[in-house]
């Protein structure tokens, strides 16, 4: 989401979504031939990269994940969509991309003359993805889309009926699934070093500022976020309980405490605490919150070791440490660039004509559950899944 003030196109954008007036100030297919490790020095040449449109410019987008681009084998920056000219013009010229590749939302749709687009990447508010990852399978483009996928199950159904339609993948930006320190865990937890998994422990929250912050604005408008702390936070803690796992829970229970005298919290949720069953009775204790100091980590206890990793879902920086009954242990493990090895799986995926490790069938998943984990919070009922 852009992350500047609306010119008009910006403008009659946010009002066709009926976003209403608080965001007026929001801070914002064809196929290819397998592709072959380039020799060293043609690492930079963009003939062998797949080229992505960026839908939405916003604080994410900018400060995050394009900057990624720079380390990406296979993928490049190639179009931008903006409502507004002059931040797209800006980052045109810092990315090398053609000012002819500059989209508004109102001539999105043309995107499907462009060749130069391979896959668009939606960086939009939750709320808006299910009509841009249509309007792109309609347009012939591959998608990656963040997460949350959608608002509800069902547009998440209509996104992956329409790129199935349409023949073109369909994946979700899940980064924490292509990092080095989580990917480790998981490796741990499937060679046996931790023993039996018994319990998790997954927390993941922050102070939401809509006020301070215009890159927040949206987040506490439900028909733009879908919901609170739990859709954008508990997200990352649900997510890992099941690629940890690698299960899928049955069962889950949830309480909520939100304060609806905060203006923050008049349509979006603040805490969420919600437990997860799985087949093998593995038991998951997690938590979302817009109102605490940040926090990003899990923990998992095994019969014969515990392995942490805090932060667990940062953007640059992670730590891991084991115990067990003779003390306790960092391994040593590189960081790596999660969103180039994202982005790249994106492109090898469409270029080799694979499924995403992180398909639309999982973004749906995780909102099922997530629905689920409402619908417990709000009758304080178990809910089986």
């Amino acid at each position: 989401m852009d992350s500047t003030s609306s010119p008009d196109s910006r403008r009659r954008f946010l009002r066709q979504a009926g976003l209403g007036a608080a965001l007026a100030a929001v801070a914002g297919p064809a196929a290819a031939l397998p592709f072959s490790e380039p020799t060293s020095a043609m690492q930079n040449d963009n003939q062998k990269k797949l080229g992505f449109a960026i839908v939405g410019l916003g604080k994410f987008a900018t400060e995050q994940m394009m900057p990624a681009f720079k380390d990406c084998k296979h993928a490049r920056i190639t179009a931008l969509v903006s409502g507004s000219p002059d931040k797209a013009k800006k980052l045109a010229a810092e990315y090398g991309v053609d000012a002819k590749n500059i989209y508004s939302y109102d001539n999105f749709d043309s995107i499907k003359d462009n060749p130069a687009v391979d896959v668009v990447y939606i960086v939009l508010p939750v709320g808006m993805h299910a009509e841009y990852t249509v309007r792109a399978a309609k347009a012939g483009k591959h998608v990656l889309t963040e997460k949350p996928m959608a608002n509800t199950p069902e547009d998440c159904q209509k996104m992956i009926d329409a790129c199935k339609k349409a023949n073109v993948k369909l994946m979700v930006a899940y980064r924490a699934q292509y990092e080095p320190f989580n990917l480790d865990a998981i490796a741990r937890i499937r060679k046996g070093e931790l023993g039996k998994v018994m319990q998790i422990t997954a927390d993941h929250g922050r102070i939401v500022d809509p006020t301070g912050d215009k890159a927040d604005t949206w987040r506490v408008q439900k028909k733009l976020a879908g919901g609170g702390s739990l859709m954008d936070l508990g997200i990352y803690s649900l997510n890992a309980t099941r690629y940890l796992t690698g299960e899928e829970p049955v069962e889950v229970t949830a309480l909520e405490m939100s304060d609806k005298a905060d203006p923050r919290f008049k349509e979006v949720e603040d805490r969420i605490h919600f437990t997860l069953r799985f087949p093998s009775g593995i038991l998951a204790t997690c938590t979302s919150s817009y109102s605490i100091e940040g926090v990003k980590r899990y923990r998992v206890f095994g019969d014969k070791a515990w392995l942490d990793l805090d932060p667990a879902t940062d953007y640059y920086e992670h730590k891991m440490t084991i115990g067990d009954k003779d003390g306790q242990q960092q391994p040593k493990i590189k960081e790596g660039n999660q969103f180039a090895a994202e982005l790249d799986h994106m492109a090898e995926c469409v270029m080799q004509n694979k499924t995403p490790k992180t398909p639309g069938e999982e973004g749906l998943k995780d909102i099922r559950l997530i629905m689920a984990i409402y619908e417990a919070a709000r009758t304080g009922k178990k809910v089986k899944v």
